[in-house]
């Protein structure tokens, strides 16, 4: 008979004799024939490089070679398993002069599907599938003259070398296309499928193999062994004659059955029929390895699949689907990989009811002792919803929380009570960048918990350097990017289990994560779902646990992964409670050109500079009119003089020398060429007032040439020294820095999303008691209230395509992982590609020039030959070229102006409320709102009325709503100021008061004492009532509300004993004390007060 693989004669010679030998062997020289299909799967890893013109690796080893073309997508993980195979028997054959007929029988038919799939990638697209025909059993006599055998393989070889190296190139995209394509579409016999499950189970700590560990092969359960055995009897009457395709045994324990069929067999109906009928029919004689019986279940766990990867599309003919037989109510689940033979036992001591109820009746005391975490109200509330979605059930919960306001310190507490319970056995805490992992392993390791113990001293934690885990781990930390390579890219011979953790909790989820794109039926057959899903979510998929996730405002992509919040907690909800400080209103600075614009009008002369090759040229004739207005200042035109004329105003505000008393500066710049104009202005300002040069510096990507431990160094001299006090940066606000001394942000570039705003005054947002900070001021020169959006407009950065050249180059020169880096180059390509469709002549010349004599197709082409990290390196070169097209116009592009037009500063005001009203305005609308609405909001009739019944909740609610409406203390309070000339910090209520009723205003602190004082000289108290009396005031100068109700609810009254204990000290006569106390606080000569 013909060989197989006589399709491959006219297009692959090589691989046409390869498996020409292979079968020849088969019978007669198994050795040989396993590694000439070794040398069939090399020379397609090869060949795929030559074609596609891929660097080879640093580490040229084959495993490498296959796992480089698995991250270019040229490869599904099933392929890609298969090379491996073929790689390792040919390993085994060559080095140990190893032997199967049965392992050359088993890889032939896997050996020619990769050959058809590479026929029909690399050579003749309308190939049509032939079956397999297994070769008859044959005995080859001929003498074999294994030099000449030899010699024709390398010449082969080298012919198909050479063929692929002069065949015309495709592009990335097609190739990928048509790989996954005709991948998807290629039939796999359910030897194939077993070969593929045996793989998987390896992986995971199985002792797997379809041919030699059967039960007919004599294989029976033993102990200190976990494994898989094929083929194993029961009494079922369906299917494979009672044969259940694999039996799992973690030592002489029957904890699992699986049930194995071909691609396009539907797995829900397996899992009803063999998958559950296998567990009722265990034989007699079998018996002794049944650890219980769930109704008329002797098998705990049943599995049904198909060797395919979960795909959601094809939900039910793909993934791993699952059924715990424990409960008759449990339904079948997908996974997305194996369970591990210690998950397994795991699982099965696990009495989750049991856990939840003891999770419930803990006590919280150990998280609000002072001495213990000492946790605030709104964080044991997260922690409360986070365990109250936990035992309802649901697999996820979002925690909402405004940057600054402890997430970390909630997940401690969180992390404590689950383990502590046993709620769950093991938690992976996941981050998206190593910073934030060190930073959560520096928490975990220094504050106390119990019995002055660290988290780290009662639990075994394993750290980010820590790549796998043992059965004492407890709490695992990685970043995604390491979660990806173990799972998506594993190398070795063993790869995380899906039930290596049964909890996940991932920081930092707002990230801009890419969505998953919503796959058509064109795109199933031709694209692999990992270019349609995102790394990230894979991993937080791929794990059979409950995911906790913790957010900031959260995105789209967010509530997409883990659903709506479960807790909020805003950043206005903590700034009412004090837990981070207020912005005052924004001063708005006017100059002439700022409101005019910048005009130039046909036939005048303007100086451009050209940002292609640095030139300036002074004597432009202009065409046309043309209209720069403050949106453009710094990135159309650039102007000095406005730059300075605001800049010498802003400064007189502003003291270099003292960030112990007034804090630090922040400046936000349009980009690195304006930062260094802004550092210059400021220089020159401080200079003649003899400033120290180094209290003023930029922070941005390029600072020592992109040096990032430089770049960690000056942020950390920025938060620990005194100097520099005033940084200017383009994109600090990506770094995650946490410097609680800004207390000034200084805006001369435009933002017109809402989040990224509130992200940037994130920044200054936290507490500083050093410096005694209540407030921070922002400066506002070009208008960005005026820009800003609707926060529903934000799209993922990622599918958003204004994006730039140069934030997308920034964004890569941040991320390590290869598989972001790829991401990342894959959009530069593709906004190159829209590009260089409307290139002008100039432009085009500009980009050759720049290049190196490379058009934007030869560019893209020699990019997509690297690697990602060198794709990276050599993209990072051509920063200049790139900002140089961003700069350009489609079909016609204009260098920058530089305006010389002399400016000058027209106002300074502050931009009051909602419609930036002056401080007069804004305090009558003040006045009218209140008034208007005494009798419509229930709290703002109490605190005219009847004050001292004003409850915590219900003033919190009252100011929310008064600040939804623009009034905010901060602001109510400067703009009294500014009309008064003097000085005030007045609460809410007294504000509120003295605009409704005509109350006198007095500062927060005069009221409270004032009221205590004539308490005191009201009564002759004993020591032990002044002290408590003390306490009271202290509470009411940070709190605006007490009545009895305080005592039970504010841990610093509370852990003292309370109203009871408190109640004794005043002779039973403590309510009547505190009333008097709020009579003595609101006697301030309101009118119906």
């Amino acid at each position: 008979m013909n060989s197989n693989f006589e399709f491959l004669r006219g297009d692959f010679p090589v691989l046409a004799n390869f498996g020409e030998l292979a079968e020849k062997y088969c019978y007669s020289d198994s050795n040989s024939s396993l590694m000439k299909l070794g040398m069939i799967g090399e020379t397609i890893v090869n060949l795929m490089f030559t074609y596609d013109r891929i660097p080879l690796p640093k580490e040229n080893t084959a495993a490498v070679r296959i796992n480089v073309l698995v991250r270019n997508g040229l490869l599904t993980r099933d392929l890609a398993t298969i090379l491996h195979g073929l790689r390792k028997i040919r390993n085994k054959a060559v080095h140990e002069n190893y032997t199967s007929i049965d392992d050359s029988k088993k890889f032939l038919p896997m050996a020619y599907g990769i050959c058809e799939w590479f026929m029909q990638t690399y050579g003749d697209w309308n190939y049509l599938h032939k079956d397999f025909v297994m070769p008859e059993e044959n005995i080859v006599t001929d003498l074999i003259d294994k030099k000449e055998e030899e010699r024709k393989e390398a010449e082969l070889t080298k012919l198909a070398e050479k063929t692929a190296s002069i065949s015309p190139v495709i592009s990335t995209e097609e190739r990928k296309k048509q790989a996954n394509k005709v991948a998807n579409q290629r039939p796999k016999t359910e030897a194939e499928t077993r070969f593929l499950i045996d793989e998987q189970l390896r992986m995971v700590g199985w002792e797997a193999d379809t041919e030699n560990i059967r039960y007919s092969k004599g294989i029976r359960p033993s102990k200190g062994r976990n494994l898989a055995i094929a083929e194993y009897p029961t009494n079922s009457t369906i299917g494979n004659r009672g044969y259940a395709d694999y039996a799992l045994f973690v030592g002489e324990k029957l904890v699992g059955i699986i049930e194995a069929k071909a691609i396009h067999k539907d797995i829900p109906s397996i899992i009803d029929y063999q998958a559950k009928d296998y567990p009722r029919c265990i034989r007699k004689e079998d018996e002794k390895y049944v650890i219980n019986t769930w109704g008329e279940f002797k098998v705990p766990f049943t599995f049904a699949t198909n060797g395919r990867s979960y795909l959601e599309q094809y939900k039910t003919k793909s993934g791993i689907w699952f059924l715990d037989l424990r409960k008759p109510d449990n339904s079948p689940m997908a996974l997305h990989g194996w369970m591990s033979p210690d998950g397994m036992i795991e699982l099965l001591a696990t009495d989750i009811e049991e856990k939840n109820k003891e999770l419930k009746e803990m006590s919280y005391d150990l998280l609000t002792d002072k001495n213990g975490l000492n946790l605030r109200p709104y964080q044991l509330n997260a922690k409360k919803a986070a365990e109250g979605a936990v035992i309802s059930g649901r697999q996820t919960a979002l925690l909402a929380m405004a940057t600054g306001t402890g997430k970390t310190r909630t997940v401690l507490g969180m992390i404590y009570r689950f383990l502590k319970t046993e709620r769950f056995r093991r938690i992976l805490f996941l981050v998206d960048r190593t910073a934030l992992g060190e930073q959560a392993q520096d928490v975990f390791e220094e504050v106390k918990m119990e019995e002055l113990l660290t988290l780290d001293d009662i639990y075994n934690i394993k750290g980010l350097n820590d790549k796998t885990i043992d059965k004492e781990t407890r709490i695992h930390i990685s970043t995604v990017q390491g979660m990806v390579k173990r799972i998506m890219y594993n190398t070795g011979e063993v790869m995380p289990a899906v039930s290596d953790y049964d909890l996940l909790i991932v920081d930092e989820a707002h990230r801009g994560y890419i969505l998953d794109k919503e796959m058509c039926e064109e795109e199933i057959l031709y694209r692999d779902q990992r270019d349609y899903q995102s790394k990230y979510r894979s991993v937080i998929e791929y794990f059979n646990a409950v995911k906790i996730a913790l957010t900031a405002p959260p995105a789209l992509q967010t509530t997409q992964i883990f659903g709506q919040p479960v807790f909020k907690y805003t950043y206005r909800e903590a700034v009412i409670e004090g837990y981070l400080v207020d912005h005052d209103a924004p001063h708005e600075l006017k100059t002439k050109l700022s409101s005019e614009g910048i005009h130039y009008k046909q036939g005048e002369n303007v100086t451009t500079y050209d940002p292609v090759t640095g030139e300036i040229t002074n004597s432009e004739l202009l065409e046309d009119e043309l209209d720069f207005d403050i949106e453009s200042f710094n990135r159309q035109v650039i102007t000095e003089s406005f730059n300075r004329t605001v800049l010498e105003e802003i400064a007189k505000n502003i003291d270099p020398e003292s960030p112990r008393e007034q804090g630090k500066t922040l400046i936000y710049a349009v980009n690195d060429a304006h930062a260094d104009m802004i550092v210059s202005i400021l220089k020159d300002i401080y200079t003649q007032y003899g400033v120290d040069n180094d209290a003023i510096m930029k922070i941005t990507g390029s600072v020592a040439n992109g040096n990032k431990k430089k770049i960690q160094e000056a942020i950390k001299r920025f938060k620990n020294e005194d100097y520099p006090s005033i940084v200017v940066t383009v994109d600090l606000l990506t770094t995650g820095i946490d410097v609680p001394s800004i207390s000034t942000l200084v805006f001369m570039r435009r933002v017109k999303s809402r989040i990224l705003f509130e992200q940037m005054l994130g920044r200054a947002t936290r507490l500083c008691k050093e410096i005694h900070k209540t407030h921070f001021e922002i400066y506002d020169p070009v208008g960005v209230y005026d820009s800003l959006e609707d926060v529903n407009t934000m799209k993922p950065v990622v599918a958003n395509p204004a994006t730039t050249f140069t934030q997308l180059l920034d964004g890569l020169q941040e991320i390590e992982d290869d598989a972001h880096v790829e991401n990342q180059i894959n959009q530069i390509i593709a906004k190159l590609q829209r590009k260089k469709k409307n290139m002008d002549t100039k432009t085009m010349e500009h980009f050759i020039d720049m290049s190196g004599g490379l058009d934007p197709t030869q560019f893209i082409v020699e990019l997509q030959s690297k690697n990602p990290q060198e794709a990276k390196k050599r993209l990072l070169t051509y920063y200049d070229m790139f900002s140089m097209l961003q700069q350009s116009k489609t079909n016609g592009g204009r260098s920058v102006v530089i305006s010389d037009k002399k400016d000058k500063l027209i106002s300074h005001t502050r931009g009051y409320g909602k419609q930036d009203a002056r401080p007069e305005d804004y305090l009558d609308a003040f006045s009218s709102y209140v008034q208007n609405n005494i009798n419509e909001i229930a709290a703002l009739k109490i605190v005219c009325t009847r004050p001292r019944e004003l409850t915590r909740d219900s003033l919190k609610s009252l100011r929310l709503t008064l600040e939804r409406e623009g009034y905010t203390v901060q602001q109510l309070n400067t703009a009294v100021s500014q009309l008064t000339n003097e000085k005030i910090t007045a609460d809410i209520i007294s504000l509120i008061r003295r605009y409704a009723i005509g109350s006198v205003l007095i500062s927060h602190e005069a009221r409270i004492r004032r009221a205590v004082d004539r308490l005191r000289k009201a009564h002759t108290f004993t020591m032990q009532e002044q002290n408590w009396i003390k306490r009271m005031e202290d509470y009411l100068l940070n709190e605006s509300v007490l009545n009895v109700q305080i005592f039970d609810e504010d841990s610093r009254f509370k852990s003292q004993g309370g109203f009871a204990k408190i109640n004794k000290v005043f002779g039973n006569k403590l309510e009547s004390v505190v009333l008097e106390l709020n009579e003595y606080l609101y006697d301030d000569g309101g009118k119906t007060a």
